[in-house]
């Protein structure tokens, strides 16, 4: 009865034929279990590299002091809080793809959500990272903690959004971490019973004993789901939490109430686009096609355009309330961004974020994996001027025209940045190394009902009506992963 659950006009979320639950085993464990290949190491050498780069800046910037950084007394925050905000707003589509999703019992989630956790976790240290550098001296860290009564009373400022920064991020880290760890707990286990001598071992300890009896699916559900109710709040409070920063100061072109839900739209916006550059690169070095589908693709484009619209009117609000507000710092301070010398920040951010995701309506784009690659990186640029805009150009011209000042990035600044893109993409290559990317006991769930050769059965055996039939084969054109000529020889 299973089988026959769902509408056959709904698309596959697993494509192929003769797919069984070893198949699946076998697919998704290829990479953990086999020797990398070529594509793998270029790509780890690649991001070593950029790695590297990182820890020769940040030991550079511990040692000489925050001085080679391009900050001024008018700009105290720069590319450091930019990466940071950058960073933290490209975690949040794990969350949102496991727990929200999960939630809603969207079962295209199951394939992607995997990486997408993974993704939350890396991209959440690179954002910590931030914070200790800018710090300048982290070993001194401890003196931001409260200190014992002896030393007399000296608390940390709780009234200061970035002592709630520290909180939020740390929970949502830690929940996000849990999250993850729980869900991969079965294909750990599988990957146990599959290996030898010490990788077994290894397995054995990180699958907690993980027997895969009734009563402990049952828990795994329960918390599953308490988990992905814990969660839901997260992605929205934590970056509502980082705009605060903004928000709560008295900065013309910060002090603004729209900036919470700005900044989730924005976040989402991001996260969404990171997911896509990743998977849409990792399933076809993988060979994941069959389960990271078209209708993936399609659905994550479809995100990023409506999160993308939302952020474009948040844009346009922006500007209107300034005008409004008739207060002449404030208009001063959007005038400054559209006309002013960062005028070329302004209008890529409004290009990448407002302009370009607007293409995923045509239907022929968003299905279309080279484009598809191209406009998420093109979305993450944006989104990162974004975050320059705001804080840069905020900062640079104030009250007081004398203290007015220009921000030029040194090459620490640049080298840090980039460094902590190649510090994530280290993380998630050797994750796809030695775990399964793809959940595979959420994805075994799908394939007695929402595969292609599920519902191709259905078809064989005369249990649907012919227009359905035609609706769903002519929905089947876009899937690159689809012989077509199996359905014309019907």
């Amino acid at each position: 009865m299973a089988s026959h659950s769902e509408s056959i006009i709904r698309e596959p979320l697993i494509t192929g034929k003769d797919i069984t639950y070893a198949k699946i085993t076998n697919d998704v464990l290829r990479p953990v279990e086999n020797m990398p290949g070529r594509a793998w190491w270029i790509g780890f050498s690649v991001a070593s590299l950029g790695a590297s780069l990182w820890v020769f800046a940040i030991s550079w910037t511990f040692w000489f002091g925050l001085g080679e950084w391009g900050l001024n007394k008018t700009v105290g925050w720069a590319w450091d809080i930019t990466g940071f905000v950058w960073w933290v707003g490209i975690g949040h589509a794990g969350t949102l793809i496991s727990a929200v999703l999960l939630l809603f019992r969207q079962n295209w989630r199951n394939s992607i959500n995997r990486s997408a956790e993974a993704m939350t976790i890396f991209a959440v240290i690179c954002a910590a990272t931030y914070i200790a550098a800018h710090m300048g001296r982290p070993w001194m860290a401890v003196y931001s903690l409260p200190l014992p009564n002896q030393y007399g009373s000296l608390w940390v400022n709780w009234n200061s959004p970035l002592i709630w920064d520290v909180f939020a991020i740390s929970t949502y880290f830690s929940v996000s971490l849990v999250f993850w760890y729980t869900g991969l707990l079965p294909d750990i286990a599988t990957i146990r019973d599959r290996a030898q001598g010490i990788r077994r071992r290894i397995y054995s300890v990180l699958s907690f004993g993980w027997t895969g009896s009734v009563k402990t699916w049952q828990r795994f559900e329960t918390v599953s789901l308490i988990l992905a109710g814990v969660s839901t709040p997260l992605v929205l409070s934590v970056h509502t939490i980082v705009s605060m920063d903004f928000a709560t100061s008295l900065e013309p072109g910060w002090h603004t109430t729209i900036f919470p839900p700005y900044f989730v739209a924005g976040a989402i916006f991001s996260g969404f686009a990171m997911v896509q550059t990743l998977l849409l690169i990792a399933r076809k070095v993988l060979g994941l096609e069959n389960y990271i589908t078209m209708f993936h693709i399609e659905s994550m484009n479809k995100i990023i355009m409506l999160t993308g619209s939302i952020v474009g009117v948040a844009y346009l609000t922006e500007l209107f309330i300034a005008f409004y507000s008739q207060n002449e710092y404030e208009q001063y301070a959007f005038a400054n961004r559209i006309a002013g010398p960062y005028w070329w920040a302004y209008w890529s951010m409004m290009t990448c974020n407002v302009i370009t995701p607007q293409l995923f309506w045509f239907k022929k784009i968003r299905t279309n994996i080279p484009l598809s690659w191209v406009l998420s990186i093109v979305v993450n640029i944006g989104m990162w001027f974004e975050r320059f805009v705001i804080i840069v150009t905020s900062l640079h011209r104030d009250f007081i025209p004398s203290s007015w000042a220009m921000f030029y990035p040194t090459w620490v600044d640049v080298s840090v940045f980039i460094g902590s893109i190649g510090v994530f993409f280290t993380m998630f290559l050797l994750f796809i190394r030695v775990l399964p990317s793809v959940a595979m006991a959420e994805v075994k769930l799908l394939l007695k009902s929402s595969s292609e050769q599920a519902k191709k059965k259905l078809m064989d055996e005369g249990h649907v009506v012919p227009a359905e039939a035609e609706f769903y084969i002519a929905s089947l054109e876009k899937f690159d992963s689809v012989e077509q000529s199996e359905y014309l020889k019907a």
